[in-house]
């Protein structure tokens, strides 16, 4: 793979709606307010776009069309991974614009998480969950929290992570929320708020588990040379996807600790020329506190089974060695399915990131989880 498609689009603008438990408005009235917010960001006129990937599970790019009043789109696709959809966007928009097909591609994320679409009801149309009803369904696994508790488990009893590791991912994650207006939760947690918590599906407490909410963001990826007039453009270094052995099933899978991500990074990476010491912030996919710890060992920061000690003594905290969904994550900020994830990303290496900035950001990434195991990364650079 090499280089092919690192320096080739640049992300030229953002944009996000309030994000919320409860709204009266639509996903398709979210995700044009997102959209429109970003067009103008990157100093564009809707008129300008000419391709389009919204989130599998939603409008879908007609009606994106429609809404802005969109007629000379050349590309338009869908990244049905779930959470690791957002970032592997990115790869697709990278590749239209790489190959000469577009020149701005808009890739917009919306839902009503909270008002609508509860978990519950979106994993039925889910094509990957198709074999849960095989293997994990019969023994009452039904939920994202019961899926991946038998992961988090597997990972406790085979390399000792804890439950105060855990909790030390939920704490710094509500830390970094009090630090952004546009998050949900903002109210302080301590250690004992995280341990007198309810317990959802063992190991998981309430605060291992992301949040439902409402509200969308949208990001411009746009052909890098073009981007360069733009305000602030932050360069795509590396994208890349993966996916795990036994994608539709964790229980059939060899190894449960090992995620999609595994295959990707080192893809990335390579792609985008940089070490994990050049990294100077990480937006880590946290649907629960163990898929970061999990996936720290997948991007090869630390040694698989080594991710709970990772997170210890304020690491992934702002001011530590690797800070971590400095806009507080899906457990904190909101769950919109990891495009906030890219969106604070691009908010950091632009010197944006308001209080919780991280100082001299300049290199950073994002990861994708999918919903059994699926993984995407992008590395990303600002201009210095």
């Amino acid at each position: 793979m090499g280089n092919t498609l690192n320096g080739k689009a640049a992300v030229s603008g953002i944009g996000e709606t309030v994000y919320s438990r409860g709204t009266d408005k639509s996903s398709i009235g979210l995700m044009l307010e997102a959209s429109l917010k970003a067009i103008a960001d990157a100093g564009l006129q809707p008129r300008d776009i000419d391709g389009v990937i919204p989130y599998a599970l939603g409008p879908v790019a007609e009606e994106i069309m429609t809404g802005l009043g969109l007629d000379d789109v050349k590309f338009s696709a869908q990244t049905p991974m779930g959470g690791a959809s957002a970032v592997a966007a990115l790869q697709a928009a990278t590749m239209a614009i790489a190959a000469g097909v577009c020149r701005h591609v808009l890739l917009v994320l919306g839902r009503r998480g909270y008002s609508d679409s509860r978990v519950a009801t979106r994993l039925a149309a889910m094509p990957q969950f198709r074999l849960v009803g095989e293997f994990e369904n019969p023994v009452g696994a039904i939920a994202p929290a019961q899926l991946y508790a038998p992961m988090a488990r597997r990972h406790m009893e085979m390399f000792g992570t804890t439950t105060d590791q855990f909790a030390e991912i939920a704490l710094a994650m509500r830390e970094h929320a009090m630090l952004n207006d546009n998050a949900i939760m903002q109210k302080p947690m301590t250690l004992d708020d995280y341990y007198s918590a309810r317990m959802i599906s063992d190991p998981f407490r309430l605060f291992d588990c992301s949040l439902e909410s409402d509200g969308a963001c949208a990001v411009i990826v746009s052909d890098a040379e073009i981007a360069k007039d733009t305000r602030a453009p932050v360069t795509i270094l590396g994208v890349a996807e993966g996916h795990p052995s036994s994608p539709s099933t964790i229980t059939q899978r060899k190894d449960m600790t090992t995620l999609g991500l595994a295959n990707a990074a080192p893809r990335a990476f390579e792609m985008a020329g940089v070490k994990h010491q050049d990294i100077n912030v990480a937006q880590i996919y946290d649907c629960f506190t163990y898929t970061v710890i999990c996936e720290l060992e997948d991007l090869g920061f630390c040694k698989k089974g080594e991710g709970g000690q990772f997170v210890e003594g304020g690491r992934i905290r702002l001011g530590g060695e690797l800070p971590v969904n400095t806009h507080g994550g899906l457990l904190s900020q909101a769950h919109i399915a990891g495009m906030n994830h890219v969106y604070e990303l691009v908010r950091q290496l632009r010197g944006e990131g308001g209080r919780a900035q991280v100082k001299d950001a300049n290199i950073g990434l994002v990861t994708g989880y999918g919903d059994l195991g699926d993984g995407s990364i992008a590395i990303m650079q600002g201009v210095a």
